[in-house]
């Protein structure tokens, strides 16, 4: 019999077939991340460009306040999410009391709500004229502000009160995340060693679950430091109010990138403070037999402080800002022309942020599955570096687009105009091409983290299967990884999509003229003291964002280990949020 040499030949033409699109698929990728990262690498290079004397003029006058105030806002955001975030998912996750299914998901609900909406409605209510001060005028006599205190609402405390109630989900969804997937067999042991439930907390599984309080910590900062509309409306100087005065007031862009390299840098150092702060210190299941969580059942007035702690920031951070929106849009009259201003700003919001989530889906599946295919460091860094845009705050992304954005549109011009005599004008800059591509870089992290966490349930056994039966990078993507992700696909889109519909700062910098969208309407209602027409955009916005608290809650069950139908008691872990991706970068 005649071996033939043709098939070992036609073997090494097919790998090499292969690996050559591996390559231009590992090439495209590095290309995409490159665009993705430009807003950022623009922001650095113009931060190290000098700026005329900015720094001695912002040092003798406002940085100072700036520093302060956005320290102390950090801290006091940080200290209060931790506490509220912290309790109600040990509570839920390891007590029996009265409402506690309704609560697993309910305590999310705040996260629905953009921090300037809750701002905008307790100012409405508690400042001098508003209801309750009225009240208590009419009750005890008082005249005026000089016969009884009360506190001012637009302050720093007032700003720390408001962050508080609407990103404290963030600290609670991963903690609560740590407490499910912890052991059990550990939390016993602590009891048998003789700690009761508060010395097991705070010895055992508070620790433990350290790591992803720290991380939720970080995404409250972050959100924290990206806020324009609520630090604004009640006159906090911080880093973001400074950026925006010295780009549009003082027109100085170098100035604004430089105050915006600040803000990253604090961010970037608070997350290699946690990880050097953890290093060594690992924990991992020694078994691979989980049993149900072990709940304590509570009583009386244990019972009754539980569900306190549980109803009040679902109270204060949900439920009054929605009905006092409700009492708004239903019982005040709108002037001629609100409603079609109205459909017209729904429809640029879902424009804009559909868009974006279209996008940012497309590019983060991209990144991530450019990386499972070249498992190289340098891919990985560049894929991480391009999703830093979460961390930065939209003032400062809006600043990176555009310096970009503009230098293309000179060059076209300029180049237009010597050849043929004409003037191309705007091509991207003050565009909605603008908006939508901030929009994306701002929000990749959260589309990366998801999808990248669903390749990762891909086992390398299915995939080395499709590649043995000939199948190229994008078959195996499309017939293999996209009916598997599907969910995290899904799950990416609608978070990018409901965080567009919130986002203010970019939009406001970004947007063409005559361009509104819910965010900026509502904006410019409450900044004109229109709380009443401020209410329905505001609503439909709390509207869109309560879709993902729907789908975080569903995330709610059967995945803890050991969970099933055949263990009905058995609790269930809460899948990280993917923004949990950011700090990740």
């Amino acid at each position: 019999m005649t071996i033939s040499a043709s098939a070992p030949a036609a073997a090494t033409g097919d790998r090499w077939r292969l690996a050559s699109k591996a390559n231009k698929w590992t090439a495209a990728t590095a290309a995409v991340a490159a665009v993705a990262a430009l807003p950022i690498l623009a922001v650095i290079y113009l931060a190290v460009t000098p700026a005329a004397e900015i720094w001695q003029h912002l040092a003798s006058t406002v940085l100072p306040a700036y520093s302060l105030n956005t320290a102390l806002l950090s801290a006091g955001v940080g200290l209060g999410t931790a506490v509220i975030g912290v309790a109600a998912a040990w509570l839920v996750t390891m007590c029996r009391f009265p409402g506690v299914r309704w609560f697993e998901w309910a305590l999310l609900l705040p996260l629905a709500m953009p921090a300037y909406v809750v701002a905008y409605v307790y100012t409405d209510l508690l400042e001098y004229a508003g209801p309750l001060q009225t009240l208590l005028r009419d009750v005890f006599g008082w005249s005026s502000a000089r016969d009884y205190w009360f506190p001012d609402i637009r302050s720093l405390g007032g700003a720390i009160g408001v962050f508080t109630l609407v990103l404290y989900p963030y600290v609670y969804l991963l903690a609560r995340a740590a407490f499910l997937e912890q052991c059990v067999c550990v939390l016993e042991v602590s009891r048998v060693l003789g700690r009761g439930a508060w010395g097991t907390f705070f010895a055992v599984a508070l620790p433990l679950a350290r790591p992803a309080i720290v991380v939720g910590i970080i995404l409250v900062t972050m959100e924290t430091l990206n806020d324009y509309g609520t630090v604004h409306y009640f006159a906090v100087q911080t880093f973001t109010v400074g950026i925006f005065d010295v780009w549009q007031h003082l027109g100085n862009a170098a100035g604004a990138a430089q105050l915006a390299l600040v803000l990253l840098v604090v961010v970037m150092l608070l997350i290699f403070a946690e990880r050097a702060a953890r290093r060594g210190q690992r924990y991992h299941h020694a078994t691979s037999r989980y049993s149900a969580l072990t709940r304590l059942e509570l009583k009386g007035r244990h019972a009754a402080a539980a569900v306190t702690v549980c109803v009040m920031p679902i109270l204060l951070g949900f439920a009054v800002p929605v009905l006092v929106l409700l009492r708004y849009t239903l019982f005040h009259p709108h002037p001629g022309g609100f409603w079609s201003r109205f459909w017209v700003e729904a429809g640029n919001s879902m424009l804009v942020s559909g868009l974006a989530a279209v996008f940012a889906v497309l590019i983060g599946l991209f990144l991530a599955y450019g990386n499972r295919l070249h498992r190289g460091r340098a891919l990985l860094i560049a894929s991480r570096f391009a999703c830093l845009g979460y961390a930065v705050p939209g003032a400062v992304l809006a600043l990176g687009v555009i310096i970009p954005f503009a230098a293309f549109d000179n060059a076209v011009d300029a180049a237009m105009r010597d050849t043929f005599g004409i003037s191309t004008g705007l091509l991207l800059s003050g565009t909605v091409a603008a908006i939508i591509f901030a929009l994306t870089v701002r929000f990749l992290a959260l589309s990366f983290g998801a999808i990248e966490a669903g390749l990762g349930r891909v086992t390398p056994v299915m995939e080395e299967t499709a590649r043995s039966l000939g199948h190229g990078p994008r078959s195996r993507l499309l017939r293999v990884h996209a009916p598997m992700i599907r969910g995290s696909v899904l799950t990416a889109a609608v978070l990018v999509f409901v965080d567009s519909m919130k986002e203010l700062p970019m939009t406001l910098l970004l947007r063409p003229f005559n361009f509104e969208t819910l965010a900026t309407g509502v904006f410019q209602y409450a900044s004109d003291e229109r709380i009443e027409q401020a209410a329905l955009p505001a609503l439909a916005i709390v509207a869109a964002g309560v879709v993902p608290v729907i789908l975080l809650s569903k995330m709610i069950a059967r995945s803890r280990a050991g969970s099933g139908a055949a263990q009905p008691e058995a609790e269930a872990t809460v899948t990280p949020d993917p923004r949990a991706a950011a700090p990740a970068a």
